[in-house]
C-alpha cells in the first residue's frame, strides 16, 4: 500500500507571511497524523521562506513522545551549508534529529521548488559521501529522481536507498489534456518502468511534486510506490475543506 507523508512547508509560509505562532505546525502534523497520515514531511531552506529549525526540533520531539510509528522525512540539499543568519546546514539537521528518512533534492539556495532531479550522468564522490553519512545517523536515503533508467541506476550505484520520482511533468500533462490523451498515457508508463526497474535493481519508490486529488489515481494505476509527499495541493484542499478532511482524502484514494 502507497503510505502518505504531508508536507508542512506551506503551513508554515503562512505564519511566517505575519509573523507570531498560527498557524502551528506541530498542531497541523497532529491533525494530519489523527487524520491518517503516515509520514510528515519538511523542506528547510537555507532562506527560512517557510520551514525553520525551530519548527525541525519541535516536530521531531513531537514524533518522537508522542507518534514514534510516524516517520519523519526531511528534505533538502545535502551541499547547503551553514549561514549566518541562522540555517544550520543539511547536514546537522539529519545529525540532530534524526528522521527516518533524508530526502535528497539538488536544489539551488534560491529556487522556488523542487523542479528536476539528480543529474548522476558523472559519479559524484561527495554526494555518496553524503548519502553513507545520513545513513550512519540512521536516516533511509532517498534521492529525487526524474523516471530516467540511467539515472536512476545511477543513485543505486551511489548507495541511494530509495528514490523518488519527480511528478511535475506528468501533473502538466494531465491538467493540460486530462488522463486520456496519449501524453498523459505515454507520461505516465515512462513512470511505471521507471519505477519497475528501480525495484528490480533494489530500490523503494517515492513519488513526489504535483500530485492531486485529481491526477493521484490515474498515476497510482499505472505507478506502484511506497509512499507519495504531498504538501502544496493538499493544503490548497485544507483551505476548502479543512485540513482534517483533506488528509482523509487522499489516504482514500492511496487506500483504494
Amino acid at each position: 500500500m502507497t503510505v502518505l507523508s504531508v508536507n508542512l512547508n506551506k503551513i508554515a509560509w503562512v505564519r511566517n507571511s505575519r509573523g507570531g505562532h498560527r498557524p502551528s505546525v506541530v498542531e497541523a502534523a497532529s491533525i494530519a497524523i489523527q487524520s491518517g497520515a503516515k509520514g510528515i514531511t519538511v523542506h528547510p531552506r537555507p532562506d527560512q521562506r517557510h520551514i525553520n529549525p525551530r519548527d525541525v526540533h519541535d516536530l521531531a520531539v513531537l514524533l518522537a513522545n508522542k507518534h514514534p510509528e510516524i516517520e519523519f522525512n526531511i528534505e533538502g540539499n545535502p551541499m547547503a551549508a551553514a549561514d549566518a543568519q541562522g540555517y544550520p546546514g543539511f547536514d546537522a539537521f539529519v545529525e540532530s534529529h534524526q528522521p527516518a528518512q533524508a530526502t535528497l533534492v539538488p536544489d539551488s539556495n534560491d529556487q522556488l521548488t523542487s523542479d528536476h532531479g539528480f543529474d548522476l550522468s558523472r559519479f559524484d564522490t561527495e554526494l555518496a559521501e553524503r548519502i553513507a553519512h545520513y545513513q550512519s545517523h540512521g536516516a533511509r536515503v532517498s534521492l529525487f529522481m526524474d523516471p530516467d533508467l540511467g539515472q536512476i541506476e545511477q543513485a543505486k550505484a551511489h548507495g541511494a536507498d530509495r528514490i523518488e520520482l519527480y511528478t511535475g511533468p506528468f501533473a502538466q500533462l494531465f491538467w493540460s489534456y486530462g488522463a486520456d490523451h496519449q501524453a498523459t498515457q505515454t507520461s505516465l508508463r515512462t513512470y511505471q518502468h521507471a519505477a519497475e526497474f528501480a525495484t528490480k535493481i533494489g530500490l523503494g519508490v517515492n513519488a513526489g511534486h504535483d500530485l492531486d486529488l485529481q491526477n493521484l489515481p490515474a498515476f497510482l494505476s499505472f505507478t506502484t510506490v511506497q509512499e507519495v509527499s504531498i504538501g502544496h495541493a493538499l493544503i490548497s484542499d485544507a483551505l476548502e475543506r479543512g485540513l482534517a478532511t483533506a488528509v482523509k482524502e487522499y489516504v482514500k484514494v492511496l487506500t483504494k
